[in-house]
C-alpha cells in the first residue's frame, strides 16, 4: 500500500507536460555548461583546472536548481489533498499516517533522485577531464545534495500539513528555505572573529545553510569569510542539523495527519466593555489606526480596486505592513550602529552591501506573493466576472491591482532609508553612491512587480502563477551569481560584466563598491534592461487583460 501511494504520487507529476520539458532543459544546460570549457588541447594540467571549474559551477548550479524547483512539489502536496477533499479519502483508510506520509516522503524524494540523475552525465565528463576524485568531490557534493533533498522536503511537507491554501504554502515554503539557505549566513558575516556565546551560535547557525556545507567541499572559500577562517567540520555540522530538522519537521507532519487536520477553531476573545481600564483606553486610541474597523466610503478619486486588494489580501491589512516596516527600519539602524560604534571592523561599504542584500531578499521574497495573482487570484475565485460588471475599464482595474503592489514596495523601501541616511552623515562622500543604490533598489522593485505580475497572467491559477514568478525572478537573480562565482576561472572579466547586467542584485553592489563588485561597471545598462524587461512585461499584462476583459 506504500507502493501505491508512491506510484500515485509520482505517475501524477511525471506525466505532466511541464515536467518533460524540465527535464529536458536541466540535461541541456548542463550539456551546454561542460561544452563551453570542454578544452582543446592535451594538457593535463589545465583540463584538470577547468574540470574542477567547471565542477564547481554545476554543482552550484544543481544546488539553485534544487532550490528553486524541488520545494514546489511537498509545499503543495499535503494542502491540495485538503482543497480537493482526496485526504480525508487517505486518513478513513487502513494506510495510518507513517504510510501516507513516507508514501509522500519518497515520492518527492524520488523527483529529487531523477534531477540529480539528469546531472551525472554532467559530472562523468568533469571526471574524465581528471582533476576529480570519486572518493572525495563527487560522492560528498552528491551527499549534501540529498540531504537538502531530504531536508527540504520534510521541511516543505509540515508547511503544507499546517496552510490552508496553496499559494500561501508556496509563499511561506519559499520564504522558509531562503532563511534557511541565505539568512542564516548573516549572524555569522556580522560576528566572525569576535569572543562572545553569541558568534558560537552564529558559527553553527551558518552550518544550517547548504551554502556553507558545499563551499569547502569543492575547495572555494568560506561564506563571507574575513581572513584565514577554519572550515573544517562544516559539512559534519550541517548534515547534523539537516537530520534534526528533517527528524523534527517528520514527527510535526505525522502528527497532524488526522482528523484534526481540518479543524480550524479559533478563539472567541473578549467583548471590549469587559477588559480593564487601561486595556479599554489602549483600544480606543488604537481605534484610530485600526484596519479592522468600519470605513468610511471610498473617495471619488481613490481607485476602488485598490482599496478592495488591501482590505481583501492578508498581507496587505496595516498591521502586517507596519509589523513588516518596524522590522526593516530596525535591522537598518542595528546595522549602521555596527559601523558607528567600532565593534566591528568594517567600512561603511561593507554595511551597504548587506543592507542591499537585504533589501533585494526582501523584494525578491515579498513581491512575487503580492503580484503573481493579481488576475489569476480573480480568475480562480470567481470574482472576475464581477469586475466585469462594475463600470470601471480593464486598465483602471489593472492599475488598481498594481497601485497596492507600488505603496506595499515603497513602504518596504522606506523603512531601510535610516540605515542609508547614517552612512551618508558617516561618510558625506557617498551620497551620490547612496543616491544611485536607492535609485537600483526602486527599479528592481518595479521589474520584481511587473515582471511578477506578467508571468502571473498567463495563468489561471494562484499556485502556479506564485511558482512561476518566484522561478523567474530567483533565477534572474541568482543565476549570473553563478557565472560571477566562476569570475577570472573559467569566465573572463567581459563575460562576467555581461552577465551580470542582467542581474537586479549585483547593480546596487557595484554601486555601493561591495567586496567581488568593485571592477564591474553595471550602470546603466542595468537600467536598461530593467525598463525594457518591465516595459514588455507590462505589455503582457495589458494584453492580457483586454482578453480576458471581453465577454465570452
Amino acid at each position: 500500500m506504500l507502493n501505491a501511494i508512491l506510484n500515485r504520487e509520482l505517475t501524477t507529476v511525471l506525466r505532466t507536460r511541464r515536467m518533460m520539458f524540465f527535464q529536458v532543459g536541466l540535461i541541456a544546460v548542463f550539456v551546454l555548461l561542460v561544452m563551453i570549457r570542454w578544452p582543446t588541447d592535451n594538457r593535463v594540467t589545465e583540463a584538470s583546472n577547468r574540470s574542477q571549474q567547471v565542477f564547481r559551477l554545476f554543482s552550484y548550479g544543481l544546488l539553485t536548481t534544487m532550490l528553486l524547483i524541488l520545494p514546489v512539489f511537498p509545499a503543495t502536496n499535503i494542502v491540495r489533498e485538503k482543497k480537493q477533499g482526496t485526504l480525508a479519502l487517505l486518513l478513513n483508510s487502513p494506510l495510518g499516517p507513517f504510510r501516507i506520509y513516507f508514501g509522500k516522503l519518497f515520492s518527492i524524494l524520488a523527483l529529487a533522485g531523477i534531477l540529480l540523475a539528469l546531472s551525472m552525465p554532467a559530472a562523468a565528463a568533469c571526471y574524465c577531464l581528471g582533476g576529480l576524485s570519486l572518493t572525495e568531490e563527487l560522492p560528498r557534493v552528491y551527499a549534501i545534495l540529498a540531504l537538502v533533498a531530504l531536508q527540504y522536503s520534510a521541511v516543505g511537507l509540515y508547511i503544507s500539513s499546517r496552510s490552508n491554501s496553496i499559494d500561501g504554502a508556496i509563499r511561506f515554503t519559499y520564504g522558509v528555505i531562503l532563511a534557511l539557505a541565505v539568512v542564516s549566513l548573516g549572524p555569522h558575516k556580522m560576528l566572525q572573529g569576535t569572543d562572545s556565546d553569541l558568534a558560537t551560535y552564529a558559527e553553527w547557525l551558518r552550518c544550517v545553510s547548504p551554502i556553507a556545507a558545499l563551499m569547502p567541499v569543492l575547495g572555494a572559500a568560506d561564506v563571507g569569510g574575513q581572513g584565514l577562517l577554519a572550515t573544517d567540520g562544516v559539512p559534519g555540522r550541517f548534515a547534523l542539523l539537516s537530520i534534526v530538522i528533517t527528524v523534527l519537521a517528520s514527527i510535526g507532519t505525522i502528527l497532524r495527519l488526522n482528523h484534526t487536520i481540518f479543524d480550524q477553531s479559533r478563539a472567541q476573545g473578549k467583548i471590549s466593555d469587559d477588559q480593564n481600564l487601561f486595556v479599554r483606553i489602549v483600544r480606543r486610541a488604537m481605534f484610530l489606526v485600526d484596519p479592522q474597523r468600519r470605513s468610511g466610503g471610498i473617495s471619488w478619486f481613490v481607485n476602488p480596486v485598490m482599496i478592495k486588494e488591501f482590505r481583501c489580501r492578508r498581507f496587505g491589512r496595516l498591521h502586517w505592513l507596519l509589523r513588516l516596516v518596524a522590522v526593516c527600519a530596525i535591522l537598518s539602524l542595528v546595522m549602521a550602529y555596527v559601523t558607528t560604534s567600532g565593534t566591528l571592523d568594517w567600512e561603511v561599504s561593507e554595511i551597504g552591501g548587506l543592507m542591499v542584500y537585504l533589501q533585494v531578499a526582501l523584494v525578491v521574497l515579498i513581491t512575487p506573493s503580492l503580484a503573481a495573482g493579481l488576475i489569476a487570484t480573480e480568475l480562480e475565485s470567481g470574482g472576475w466576472p464581477l469586475l466585469q460588471t462594475t463600470p470601471m475599464s480593464a486598465l483602471r482595474i489593472v492599475w488598481g491591482k498594481l497601485l497596492s503592489v507600488i505603496l506595499t514596495l515603497i513602504l518596504l523601501l522606506f523603512a531601510t532609508l535610516p540605515g542609508y541616511i547614517v552612512m551618508v552623515y558617516i561618510d558625506n562622500g557617498m551620497r551620490s553612491q547612496v543616491e544611485r543604490v536607492v535609485i537600483c533598489l526602486a527599479a528592481t522593485a518595479g521589474f520584481a512587480m511587473l515582471l511578477s505580475a506578467g508571468i502571473g497572467s498567463l495563468f489561471r491559477r494562484t499556485a502556479p502563477a506564485t511558482v512561476a514568478a518566484y522561478t523567474t525572478l530567483i533565477a534572474i537573480c541568482a543565476g549570473p551569481l553563478l557565472v560571477w562565482a566562476g569570475r577570472d576561472a573559467p569566465f573572463g572579466h567581459n563575460t562576467v560584466e555581461r552577465v551580470l547586467i542582467m542581474n537586479p542584485v549585483a547593480a546596487p553592489l557595484s554601486v555601493i563598491r561591495a567586496a567581488g563588485f568593485e571592477n564591474y561597471n553595471l550602470i546603466p545598462g542595468n537600467w536598461w534592461f530593467m525598463g525594457l524587461v518591465s516595459a514588455a512585461s507590462m505589455l503582457v499584462l495589458v494584453f492580457r487583460t483586454q482578453r480576458l476583459w471581453k465577454p465570452r
